[in-house]
């Protein structure tokens, strides 16, 4: 049993079987953003691209069974507020940091998917020369963009009482479309050369 940040308690399930039939494609839905990324990311790992991993979730154990002298089940858990962002690595020798989110909705990105502990510590990042950046993806239309983080930051600003979103064609126009491929997944580090690299000759 887990129990999540905002206090409810979840029940893992066991897994379904996935139909013969069912079969994840190339161009498809099918994989959260989540997946798309670490699948990525090993791909650049094995090509010696980059090093960029997702941290884990904290958890806090309460409660464990022991029913064998060599086995443990943990019978009661709960997952800690995360403290920064998804994902950090090298490339290029440049820091990189960033934050992964999906919406259902079709126009708009809802900064409540955003933690204020979270923009926090990527405009520290930018403050020390690090990348910092946010993909988003409208899962309902299959749009997937990268985002400078300093595009965030003034909607967190204390005394800040604009929109409660952020335009799908805001995105657009200040982002870069991440479009899907098949390895890697999401080829995200060539819009990070097209925004941070190109300039300075990399």
């Amino acid at each position: 049993m887990f129990h999540y940040p905002n206090g409810r308690k979840t029940v893992q399930s066991a897994p379904q079987k996935s139909s013969p039939q069912t079969k994840t494609e190339y161009g498809k839905r099918g994989m959260t953003l989540e997946e798309d990324i670490n699948q990525s990311n090993e791909f650049y790992l094995a090509k010696g691209l980059a090093v960029i991993h997702k941290k884990p979730t904290p958890v806090q154990i309460v409660s464990v069974h022991y029913p064998k002298r060599s086995a443990a089940v943990i019978q009661e858990a709960y997952f800690k507020t995360a403290s920064t962002t998804d994902y950090n690595g090298v490339y290029k020798g440049r820091h990189i940091d960033f934050e992964a989110k999906e919406t259902k909705n079709k126009s708009s990105f809802p900064l409540k998917n955003f933690h204020v502990h979270q923009i926090s510590h990527m405009e520290a990042v930018q403050k020390q020369g690090g990348i910092a950046f946010v993909i988003l993806r409208f899962s309902l239309i299959d749009e997937t963009f990268l985002l400078d983080a300093s595009y965030l930051f003034p909607y967190f600003k204390s005394g800040y009482k604009g929109r409660k979103s952020i335009l799908l064609s805001e995105i657009a126009s200040c982002g870069m479309a991440l479009p899907l491929s098949l390895s890697p997944r999401i080829h995200y580090l060539k819009a990070v050369d097209a925004l941070y690299f190109t300039s300075i000759g990399s």
